[in-house]
């Protein structure tokens, strides 16, 4: 049995590095804290790894959890990166149609997608928090992927355009909380 002691950061990584950034030097500083054991610290993919690789490495990062924060941006619904479509392994055959030429199964589902869907079933399974954090100053819930719209604990990360940590402190303890 695996213990859940761990949490989860999931993003457009290109996209929103300067609210990541933001996000764990909060949890790193002396003076702001969120007191959070990043999973991320813990496990490594390697860049060249196929992606149904990585994500069984995800799903089981997420399984060592108990929280699963997501930062969303202006492009987190719009990331192709892991769809199978994008793989080598990826062939097109007349008589079987789209198939992967290593036998794994199929999906067209992003890195994010594919993790905000794990960390639904998980949350409805009680066994993961959700945070999702906006790079922005408002919540705009058209922006977060559809697995987790409705769930969880949903704040922006500022206030006037600029980082807020206490926006973020109470978010982080009202989904510890819930």
């Amino acid at each position: 049995m695996t213990y859940r002691t761990k949490t989860y950061v999931a993003a457009a990584w290109e996209e929103d590095q300067d609210a990541i950034e933001q996000l764990y030097k909060w949890n790193e500083s002396d003076r702001f804290s969120l007191e959070f054991k990043n999973v991320h610290d813990f496990h490594q993919s390697k860049d060249g790894s196929l992606t149904c690789s990585i994500k069984e490495n995800l799903s089981k990062r997420i399984d060592e959890c108990k929280m699963f924060i997501l930062i969303v941006g202006s492009k987190t619904n719009s990331v192709t990166r892991a769809a199978c479509y994008n793989c080598e392994n990826y062939k097109f055959s007349n008589y079987s149609g789209y198939s992967c030429s290593i036998h794994k199964s199929i999906s067209n589902r992003s890195f994010i997608e594919f993790e905000c869907e794990k960390a639904k079933n998980e949350y409805y399974n009680n066994n993961l928090k959700i945070l999702v954090l906006y790079n922005s100053s408002y919540v705009d819930k058209n922006k977060c992927p559809e697995a987790l719209r409705w769930i969880g604990v949903h704040s922006p990360m500022k206030s006037c355009y600029e980082w807020n940590y206490q926006i973020v402190k109470d978010a982080f303890d009202r989904a510890n909380n819930h």
